[in-house]
């Protein structure tokens, strides 16, 4: 097969696309340009995507001896991954940038133009694996459950899956990967791991918030409405959140509070005690199927939440275009605009986009 290897600079994507080139497959290389400053330098494991990446992608490229580009996507990822994520928290909502940039750039973008190119699939460094089942190509868990980001590729189509390649699903251990990269020689072996998001590698995504959005005084309300405290902005507030609400006036039972909502439109927060963080009910109607669609309107899965986060049994269904989950134990802090990924197993079934949730302690509780 022609493959387009994504290689953002890290070890992952270096030694898939080394494992690529070792199974006979005619390997292209290329690193995409997500940011027009071109200053940007990589500190520590915040960001990636830098100058530095670069550098590191081009170099892997050589020891590999395969073609190597750099594609400029900044553009679009500043208007389909940044201008949502600044959207969403406008909205009170409270995004997964990483899920937008796996849908809408490296297997929409990206997987778009190789196809165009001629390539046969878009190899990266996902731990993730794909399987042939009795219905078509599957997404399933990787085998090292630390590592496994099924949860991030939960966005992909069937079409999407049917371009991918994914070298590292088996791979027991991150550890492998790294004793693989250094016997072949590439210097990205013991590179640190990105974290945080991409585009705020300082990692205060409150004061960058502030800039985009800007600031509006608001209250802090308990659940029956009462004021408690002010702020500077609702959009630096997510549910679940309990560092940082300066209340004024204490609980009565003396207990912290934490986030329960966030109101953009009247510009409030909502605050409570932690057990109102249990979630009996989540909802979305920006669903997809990762593969076949469930042959029910109703049906058992588990639900996961978080990138994370341990997946939880649940009811499924679909009904006049929105798709309703009902966890078996309650979820804990859930906040609209987080995606929740549905498993069958190791099986990733789909997932959506969180627009409603119910708590499953009443307010007069």
């Amino acid at each position: 097969m022609r493959i387009l290897a994504a290689m953002s600079g890290g070890v992952d994507s270096a030694v898939a696309a080394a494992r690529a080139v070792d199974a006979g497959h005619d390997v292209v290389g290329v690193h995409l340009a997500l940011s027009r400053a071109g200053g940007t330098l990589r500190a520590g494991s915040r960001g990636c995507c830098t100058i530095e990446d670069a550098m590191d992608a081009r170099r892997a490229a050589d020891r590999l001896g395969i073609p190597f580009y750099v594609w400029d996507f900044s553009e679009r990822f500043r208007d389909d991954v940044i201008g949502d994520f600044v959207a969403e928290y406008r909205a009170g909502r409270t995004p997964n940038p990483c899920m937008r940039c796996n849908e809408r750039i490296k297997f929409a973008a990206l997987l778009e133009r190789a196809l165009e190119l001629g390539f046969d699939a878009v190899c990266t460094g996902h731990y993730a694996t794909l399987v042939d089942g009795p219905d078509g190509l599957e997404l399933h868990r990787a085998s090292d459950a630390a590592k496994d980001q099924s949860y991030v590729l939960g966005v992909l189509t069937a079409d999407q899956l049917a371009h991918t390649y994914f070298p590292l699903g088996q791979t027991p251990s991150k550890a492998v990967v790294r004793a693989e990269a250094e016997a072949r020689g590439l210097t990205v072996a013991h590179k640190p791991d990105s974290h945080d998001i991409c585009f705020i590698p300082d990692g205060d995504t409150r004061g960058w918030l502030a800039e985009k959005v800007g600031t509006a005084p608001g209250d802090i309300v308990d659940r029956s409405g009462a004021v408690v405290g002010s702020h500077e902005g609702a959009h630096a507030f997510t549910v679940g959140q309990r560092r940082g609400l300066q209340l004024g006036v204490p609980a009565p039972d003396g207990k912290p509070r934490f986030v329960l909502e966030v109101r953009p439109v009247s510009n409030t927060v909502v605050v409570g005690p932690k057990e109102a963080l249990a979630t009996s009910e989540i909802a979305g109607d920006r669903f997809s199927w990762a593969g076949r669609a469930p042959a029910t309107e109703e049906f058992a899965c588990d639900v996961q939440i978080r990138a994370h986060a341990d997946p939880v049994p649940a009811t499924a269904r679909l009904s006049d275009g929105t798709l309703t989950v009902v966890p078996h134990s309650p979820f804990e802090g859930v906040a609209p605009g987080q995606t929740a990924v549905l498993y069958d197993g190791t099986r990733v079934i789909g997932q959506f986009t969180i627009d409603r949730t119910v708590s499953a302690v009443p307010v007069d509780a």
